[in-house]
């Protein structure tokens, strides 16, 4: 029987302790050559990886809002996204296709990678990823409406439970007119799908 840890032993230990801790308790030798500055290496990686924790996506998008009088669909697809699943804090990764429909303001295309990566740069589900991207737009400039599909793989998957390999989620949220309008979500839909046949 593996021995527990305290609580108070928790909340006084550094991230680097907690790190060793569990190398210990896999089973190996945190003093091992190659294991050494694995707290620390483990440490950084968590620090990047979670970093969406400190921006705030409403504040970085207000830095980049037009007024235009442009009210046909902007699509940005394609946009590569990575993030760790909260329940296995096992990666997931993929891409994102965004499109709304201006209603007098426009975000400066820039920002929508940027927005996604503030998300997905948090403990995630695929789920509540595509919410949070489709909602954050919508609040910001009030659109006529924004479609958001994610297409993603999860080594949550592919490398422990079912294990398939070549298994895909696929999430999606469409607001206002993309939600309402049958046209209009089969036309963002479709052109999303356009890059694998070459169009």
């Amino acid at each position: 029987m593996k021995p527990s840890v305290e609580p108070t032993t928790l909340t006084s230990a550094s991230f680097e302790d907690l790190v060793k801790e569990m190398i210990v308790r896999l089973g190996e030798d945190p003093k091992r050559e190659g294991l050494v500055s694995t707290p620390e290496r483990v440490h950084k990686a968590y620090l990047h990886l979670t970093r969406g924790y400190q921006e705030d996506p409403q504040v970085m998008l207000k830095k980049a809002l037009f007024t235009v009088s442009y009210d046909e669909m902007v699509i940005v697809k394609d946009v590569e996204m990575f993030s760790l699943c909260e329940h296995h804090m096992l990666p997931f990764f993929g891409k994102v296709h965004v499109a709304y429909i201006p209603n007098g303001k426009v975000i400066g295309l820039s920002k929508i990678p940027r927005l996604i990566e503030i998300f997905s740069r948090r403990l995630q589900i695929q789920e509540r990823l595509t919410t949070q991207i489709a909602e954050t737009i919508q609040q910001a400039i009030q659109p006529q409406g924004v479609g958001v599909v994610i297409e993603a793989r999860h080594l949550c998957m592919m490398m422990r439970g079912v294990e398939k390999q070549h298994s895909a989620a696929v999430t999606s949220s469409m607001l206002g007119c993309f939600r309402d309008e049958q046209e209009t979500r089969t036309e963002f839909l479709s052109l999303i799908r356009s890059r694998s046949n070459g169009a």
